[in-house]
């Protein structure tokens, strides 16, 4: 094999990968697509299909005029042939004959049609089941691409944000350690102010003289220990 075509091998190689990389990155799109082109072929399937039902109705219609025009001129013949005008009767037959003759024509006709109707519907409606199917499919495919692109995508930020999460629950600690704070702080002020308004109401007592502090007791005391003497 020449170089050349051993360069061309390979670049019709390189041409089917990437047509083939191509239909695999948009399969799904593609699919979706087959399912929309298989429905026009449906809808023209059903057109032809009643063309052919109507010409089975017209081809009915024919053989029921036809089967009328045999009967009426049998009645004909046989008139004649009572008159004894077995010529005129002879002309009758004559016509008899051709109009079975297209009668027969119109029965192949419509026995064609009738058969065609049969068969295009049964090929419609087993189209219609595997669209159906593949629509089912579909909805599957791409319920199961969202979740693959989903987990695929929560994978990626969990792994390229790992030290973020870390940083964020770091940063969680801070403010609820500031909040703590700020909450021993409210509780020891209340608990400051609740001292301070014990001590004042404390003195205010003292100043009218309904309690007694300490010194006032131990002179008491002193006074008592030296009447004894």
């Amino acid at each position: 094999m020449s170089i050349l075509s051993k360069l061309f091998t390979a670049v019709r190689g390189g041409a089917r990968e990437a047509g083939e990389a191509i239909v695999d990155a948009n399969a799904v799109r593609i699919f979706e697509q087959e399912i929309v082109d298989s429905k026009s072929h449906i809808k023209k399937a059903k057109d032809s299909l009643t063309t052919v039902m109507a010409e089975k109705m017209q081809a009915a219609r024919k053989l029921d005029a036809l089967k009328t025009d045999v009967a009426e001129n049998e009645h004909y013949a046989a008139k004649a042939l009572e008159k004894g005008d077995e010529a005129l009767a002879l002309q009758v037959a004559e016509k008899i004959a051709s109009l079975e003759a297209e009668l027969a024509e119109q029965q192949t006709v419509h026995d064609n049609c009738a058969g065609h109707i049969t068969k295009l519907k049964q090929q419609i409606q087993a189209a219609e089941r595997q669209i159906s199917e593949n629509e089912r499919q579909l909805n599957m495919i791409k319920t199961t691409e969202s979740v693959h692109k989903a987990t695929s995508a929560i994978s990626d930020n969990f792994n390229a944000s790992g030290s973020k999460i870390i940083n964020a629950k770091e940063s969680l600690d801070r403010i609820k350690k500031k909040q703590q704070m700020r909450e021993d702080k409210l509780k020891a002020a209340e608990e400051l102010n609740s001292d301070n308004f014990d001590k004042s109401l404390q003195d205010k007592l003292q100043e009218a003289g309904i309690v007694n502090d300490g010194s006032n007791s131990a002179n008491a005391i002193l006074d008592r220990i030296k009447s004894k003497q």
